[in-house]
């Protein structure tokens, strides 16, 4: 016999697949959703089917949008020139927080992981490449996160542009705001050096 109802129990089960979901954080949501009315259940699941069917890729950058293009893309102030190559679309709204990047995005949807069996052809690099070949990008930022799946993947999109004139950077890694140089590890103080600027 179990502990819960058979429904509330596969309710738990679905929380638990969620990435960063732990066994008491999903019955913890499980019970939340209990206690809401059943018109707040309606809406919450309401919401996730509406972002299922809507939610969709941007036919420019790949970010994800309810439109053909995203609004980034749409953007006429935006710098087309410069495009900020990213793994997932949630790096988008985290640069976009910053207020300081004024460029375009390409999303990745992914990076290469051998080990994971994940191989340039599976995410977006041949439209990355189309895209560098037909519009006049002047600089491709790529700003994957520091791993060895990101630096790989780095590695290659600077390979494969390399012919085509344009320039690529990297974005800087190094110490955080507020962290301390003892306790930084080798490879991010040799970034941080290697990154550095005149102030």
């Amino acid at each position: 016999m179990g502990l819960y109802p058979v429904p509330l129990t596969k309710l738990i089960e679905e929380f638990e697949k969620l990435p960063g979901i732990g066994s008491k954080t999903a019955q913890r949501l499980a019970f939340h959703v209990l206690s809401m009315t059943k018109e707040r259940a309606g809406q919450f699941s309401c919401a996730i089917l509406e972002a299922k069917e809507k939610i969709t890729y941007c036919t420019a950058c790949y970010n994800l949008t309810d439109e053909e293009l995203c609004p980034i893309c749409t953007n006429y102030k935006r710098n087309k020139s410069i495009i900020c190559v990213v793994g997932e679309a949630r790096d988008v709204a985290a640069i976009e927080r910053t207020k300081d990047y004024k460029g375009v995005y390409h999303v990745l949807h992914g990076l290469i992981s051998p080990m994971a069996g994940v191989g340039a052809e599976d995410i977006k690099l041949r439209e990355l490449i189309k895209r560098v070949g037909e519009e006049d990008i002047q600089e491709v930022i790529v700003a994957t996160n520091p791993t060895i799946e990101g630096e790989a993947t780095a590695m290659y999109i600077a390979k494969l542009l390399k012919p085509a004139g344009v320039r690529v950077t990297r974005i800087a890694h190094g110490i955080p705001i507020g962290g301390d140089l003892e306790y930084a590890d080798e490879v991010t103080l040799s970034r941080a050096i290697d990154g550095r600027r005149e102030i």
